[in-house]
């Protein structure tokens, strides 16, 4: 299957088989990290809208959904609280290029995302750019496995995992890609595992500022 036909194949998927299982097992999640979203909100790979009934809309001034994927930008352009809020508007762009300016938002989400992008590093450093100096990076990302043999079960993976399941890396250590790109985590973090999740697990959610 050729690169776009895959892409397109990805997009129907989630819309309608991966992203309602997800919803199913990460809703209440997605619902408590979203409840700390900040007036003016960013976030990044946004697929086709699911967080976006987490969102506590009323009181955000501002929301950018940005999804580079076209097949999947297609879905969420379309979506309903896209369409009908004029506080809420969609880009297509990829996280390590956002078309924002620095320092113009004051929270920035990522859900299950890092583990996709091209370039973890440079898609931290942007998010970084573009947050207030006093801003707060939202996250729920799987993790590489802390169990050894678990983990080498997630190197073995890797490369078939991630052509079935939109390039998805189960073996990457996004909390310390997170830390090395300049940020502080607060104490909170929440690691937890969800039964049923085969190669992407455990998972980390929490708030990290930019360090002084």
């Amino acid at each position: 299957m050729g690169l776009d036909g895959g892409h397109r194949c990805f997009a129907f998927l989630y819309s309608n088989v991966f992203g309602r299982l997800s919803e199913k097992d990460f809703g209440p999640y997605r619902t408590r990290l979203l409840a700390r979203a900040g007036s003016t909100t960013l976030e990044i790979g946004a697929g086709n809208g699911l967080n976006l009934t987490h969102y506590a809309l009323d009181r955000i001034e501002h929301l950018t959904l940005s999804e580079p994927d076209p097949h999947m930008y297609k879905r969420l352009r379309k979506d309903r609280l896209v369409v009908d809020r004029p506080s809420v508007r969609s880009i297509q762009a990829p996280a390590d290029d956002l078309p924002v300016a620095d320092g113009s938002v004051d929270s920035v989400v990522s859900t299950l995302v890092l583990c996709s992008v091209h370039d973890p590093a440079a898609s931290l450093r942007e998010i970084r750019r573009i947050l207030q100096p006093d801003g707060r990076f939202l996250f729920i990302e799987h993790v590489r496995s802390p169990d050894e043999s678990f983990a080498a079960k997630q190197d073995r993976g890797d490369r078939w995992w991630g052509k079935i399941a939109g390039g998805c890396h189960p073996n990457r250590e996004t909390g310390a890609a997170i830390r090395s790109a300049g940020f502080d985590i607060d104490d909170g973090m929440e690691t937890f595992d969800l039964k049923g999740a085969w190669l992407t697990r455990p998972f980390i959610m929490g708030v990290a500022m930019p360090a002084a």
